[in-house]
């Protein structure tokens, strides 16, 4: 099947962080969607523009720009389509099994492109063709269904799974789900592995069972310079199973600060869609002081543990009141609620700074509250 047309098809994707921040692209394995780099791509938005992208037939994805007969070529070429609608002329990229495979053909084919490769979980060849083949057919004639009910073993460790992933699964088109199939019994990397230039970091579980350790030293030994990361206690889905251990070699390979635990708590207290939201919106000019937020005022004061997060949502909301700052008021007030404060003990927080903060400001900051409690079915 010839690429397609770059202006006709980009495969449905999220974005995540900076607008103007590096482009870092995120490619899923057969049978997944973006959900895989859920916990992972939320951590690194915090410096790049994430963003997760659906195999054809897959999450959002619809199942047209491939059919019976395709090639990891025609998926890099929808990479590139993607790259393009970003404005993205070079682009960082990581990728999980057939997610990863595409990354090597692109830093391959396309060296031009690529800034910075992490291949987790691949493999530059998925063993011979026949297999495929015979799971292509399966799924052409049986649905992905049957697959799902395996998928857990083959994925992830004793003691783990992930629903939503399986989920994924079986919700997969399954015209699609078999392209990719017949994509994988014709690939064939290794002669184009002593070419890539980009730097590139590999990443496997040492239990995984479809992509092997072995694989994941041979891409290492061929590409020049490459560097391999062995996961313990981890499988296939190694981005799921280890987000943490994987976050880490990521943002080592890719160059990210490590904003440290102040991004968890921030998420804890204000909630994923205003940080995302915050993020998104961060640009060249705010960039350093959101840098400034996330490692002092969340990464060392709301991490002591000299006080609990309800204790600082009480000091917090005095302060708010007392400067005058409503919009903040309003952000904590939810964040108070967050962190198990009652309607009733907002109030009283609220009656006792207007003693010593003044009516007027009180008058205010009740206002503000009751907006807030009522918008959020709490008043």
């Amino acid at each position: 099947m010839s690429a397609p047309d770059r202006g006709s098809h980009t495969p449905h994707h999220r974005s995540e962080g900076p607008a103007t921040g590096p482009v870092l692209l995120l490619g899923p394995s057969l049978g997944t969607s973006s959900a895989l780099w859920g916990a992972v791509a939320r951590e690194l938005s915090s410096s790049f523009r994430a963003v997760r992208w659906d195999l054809p037939g897959h999450g959002g994805s619809p199942a047209a720009p491939i059919g019976p007969g395709a090639t990891v070529a025609d998926l890099g070429g929808l990479v590139l389509a993607l790259a393009d609608s970003l404005g993205a002329e070079r682009f960082h990229y990581a990728g999980v099994s057939l997610g990863g495979a595409v990354g090597l053909w692109l830093a391959a084919r396309h060296p031009g492109r690529v800034d910075r490769l992490a291949v987790l979980s691949s493999s530059a060849h998925f063993g011979p063709p026949a297999p495929w083949r015979e799971r292509a057919a399966l799924v052409r004639t049986s649905g992905t269904g049957p697959l799902a009910e395996s998928a857990p073993a083959r994925w992830f460790a004793p003691g783990f799974t992930a629903p939503e992933l399986v989920g994924d699964l079986r919700r997969a088109d399954p015209e699609a789900y078999a392209a990719c199939c017949d994509a994988l019994a014709v690939l064939d990397l290794r002669e184009d592995l002593p070419s890539i230039t980009a730097p590139t970091l590999v990443v496997v579980g040492r239990q995984d069972p479809v992509t092997p350790p072995a694989h994941a030293r041979e891409i290492a030994d061929a590409i020049p310079g490459a560097a391999l990361v062995e996961l313990p206690d981890a499988s296939h889905l190694a981005v799921a199973e280890r987000p943490g251990a994987v976050l880490g070699a990521l943002r080592a390979h890719f160059a990210a600060p490590n904003p440290g635990p102040g991004m968890a708590v921030r998420r804890q207290v204000l909630g994923d869609t205003h940080v995302d939201r915050a993020q998104t919106r961060t640009t060249r000019l705010t960039a350093r002081f959101q840098d400034v937020i996330a490692r002092y005022a969340w990464g060392e004061i709301w991490t002591d543990p000299t006080l609990g997060l309800r204790d600082r949502s009480l000091v917090t909301l005095t302060a708010l009141v007392a400067h005058g700052h409503l919009d903040e008021l309003a952000l904590h007030i939810r964040a108070a609620r967050r962190n198990g404060l009652s309607r009733e003990e907002i109030g009283a927080v609220l009656l006792q700074a207007g003693i010593y903060c003044g009516v007027p400001a009180a008058n205010a900051a009740f206002a503000v509250a009751q907006r807030v409690l009522e918008e959020d079915g709490a008043a």
